[in-house]
């Protein structure tokens, strides 16, 4: 007896399947049939979007499983193979221009557009029903590499249909093979899917699921279909701006981190900036700064904060909000992505803005900067470039910060790189040395005092042409001090080594400009010119002056000069 039962069961279902294939070849053949009817070009665009669907959602069904009987879905095939016999008669009409009246064809068409969703909408109810369980298979292959178009659009409506009328596993095993295809080449299967009615709003409404596994994979395709600027619109329209702040309050932190990465992409657009601060997302972003722990969280969150505070007024909002203290104490932070956030951040806000300039100073910012370029601190180098440049956008036009700034050991950290620190240190060191030494005259004294010039020196023979032209430049800087000119050539081989690189016969790559400027601003101290004069590559500038060099002729004046006083001077006291 249940042997007979199970015999009918499965002769129930194998008679189900049969009817599914029959109905997706009749709706594959409706397809490519409606691609060749010239006449009410929307319409068909519309029944042909809605048989997609169907294909879609049947093609998905074909692969379930079942305990049950089919009879639920045997009546909505019956019906449904009625409608598509309808609609191969209307197309047949408007191939062949045989209809009676265009009003009159409008409105059949209309019917059965209207038919075809609600065969849809049936079909998503039986799944609902639980009748029918799924297989885990895939049933539409993945595309092969260089797949057409047409293939693409198959597969990505087919995994639309699951997402809308699967259970929550099916769903989300659909939602990862999207995300899986859109990863491998997002270019090809978004613009694919962005072009398939209600993709994106469907994706939208999975944000506001409670279902952390859904809800994360909805938030992860719409970061990647973000990075699309010309389907940013889209998303917008869509509504995406409340859900994704909804799930940075209430979701876990994989969905956070991706509802944020895609704010901030979003945000670019400023005009986006207001529909953010409008949602409370500015309250809810500066939140998570101060609470939460997840480092890539608080960078991307960081991120889209930059973004708004181009808006005036929802920077002086944030600033009341107590950003400023907020970010400062996130430079202190031992990650790197945190540090370097925190920092951008900040300069973005005193850009052009002496008021939020001198308000991060009074808190403590140009210390923690300070404190990122500590050799003693764990900071990695990429920090300590992006602190430097906090350090100058925050310094450059204060005498008052530059001495804050010493007082917190900047010197003393910038010399330790130069003498120790690996290239990138080193340059980074340079950098900061090169920028200092233009802020005034007293931080030059402070350089030379140091022991700078003696580090600078031999940076001249770097293989790197912008190191050598920054070390150039910073001594012929610092040279301008007379108290730096005795403290240069206190060095006996520091004078012969500048005139030896300007050897006009030898391919020496320092720039001959910059030291003749070194050797014009050491010619003012009485024992720099003596060294000068005294020296075995003295005939090097002398070559230069005789090939019309100006500032090498200069050099030789002012040289001939000094010789003739000495003169002078010995007949006078002689």
């Amino acid at each position: 007896m249940k042997s007979n039962m199970f015999t009918s069961l499965e002769n129930q279902e194998l008679a189900g399947k049969s009817r599914i294939r029959q109905t997706i070849e009749f709706i594959s053949s409706l397809i490519s049939l409606s691609y060749s009817i010239k006449v009410f070009p929307v319409k068909w665009q519309s029944i042909r979007n809605k048989l997609e669907e169907l294909l879609s959602s049947l093609s998905a069904i074909e692969n379930c499983d079942s305990t049950e009987n089919y009879s639920p879905l045997f009546s909505s095939l019956q019906a449904i193979t009625v409608t598509l016999k309808n609609c191969h008669e209307l197309s047949r009409h408007c191939v062949e221009f045989s209809y009676s009246g265009k009003l009159l064809m409008q409105s059949d068409l209309d019917i059965v557009s209207t038919k075809l969703e609600n065969h849809r909408k049936g079909i998503s109810e039986i799944y609902s029903l639980g009748l029918l369980t799924q297989s885990y298979a895939i049933i539409v292959p993945k595309p092969s590499l260089g797949a057409s178009r047409d293939d693409i659009k198959f597969y990505i409506s087919d995994l639309l249909s699951r997402i809308k009328i699967g259970s929550s596993e099916m769903k989300k095993q659909a939602l990862i093979a999207l995300n899986e295809v859109i990863q491998e080449d997002d270019t090809r299967y978004v613009k694919v899917a962005i072009e398939i009615d209600g993709f994106v709003s469907l994706l939208v409404s999975f944000l506001d699921l409670q279902e952390d596994n859904l809800q994360e994979e909805a938030a992860k395709a719409l970061s990647v279909i973000a990075g699309f600027q010309s389907f940013r619109g889209g998303l917008i329209f869509a509504g995406i701006i409340a859900p994704l702040i909804r799930v940075l309050e209430c979701g876990n932190c994989l969905s956070k981190e991706y509802a944020s990465r895609c704010l901030m992409k979003v945000t670019e657009n400023s005009d986006n900036a207001w529909s953010i601060s409008a949602h409370g997302g500015v309250t809810v972003l500066l939140k998570i700064c101060t609470e939460v722990e997840d480092n890539f969280l608080v960078g991307s969150v960081c991120g889209v904060l930059k973004n708004l505070v181009g808006v005036e007024e929802i920077k002086r909002f944030m600033i009341e909000e107590g950003a400023i203290s907020v970010f400062i104490k996130l430079v202190r932070s031992k990650d790197e992505v945190t540090q370097i956030s925190s920092i951008d951040f900040l300069q973005t806000m005193a850009t052009g803005d002496e008021s939020t300039r001198q308000m991060i100073m009074k808190e403590g910012g140009i210390r923690a900067l300070a404190r990122v370029l500590d050799p003693k601190s764990s900071s990695s180098s990429k920090a300590r470039e992006m602190s430097l440049r906090g350090i100058v956008n925050l310094c450059f036009s204060s005498v008052n910060s530059v001495n804050i700034l010493l007082s917190h050991g900047f010197l003393d950290h910038i010399l330790y790189f130069l003498r120790h620190g690996d290239s990138s240190l080193q340059e980074l060191a340079l950098k900061a040395a090169f920028w200092l030494c233009g802020t005034s005259d007293e931080a030059k004294k402070l350089m030379g005092d140091a022991g700078f010039m003696a580090e600078l020196v031999k940076f001249l023979d770097s293989k790197s042409f912008e190191v050598r032209e920054m070390a150039a430049e910073t001594l012929s800087s610092m040279v301008i001090v007379p108290r730096n000119q005795k403290r240069f050539v206190q060095n006996d081989q520091n004078v012969g080594l500048l005139l030896q690189m300007l050897d006009p016969e030898q391919a020496n790559f320092v720039n001959k400009k910059l030291l003749l400027s070194i050797l014009m601003s050491l010619t003012s101290c009485n024992c720099a010119r003596k060294k000068i004069a005294n020296s075995e590559y003295l005939i090097n500038i002398e070559k230069l002056a005789e090939a019309e060099v100006s500032d090498a002729k200069k050099i030789v004046r002012k040289l001939s000069s000094n010789r003739f006083k000495n003169i002078l001077n010995g007949i006078w006291h002689s």
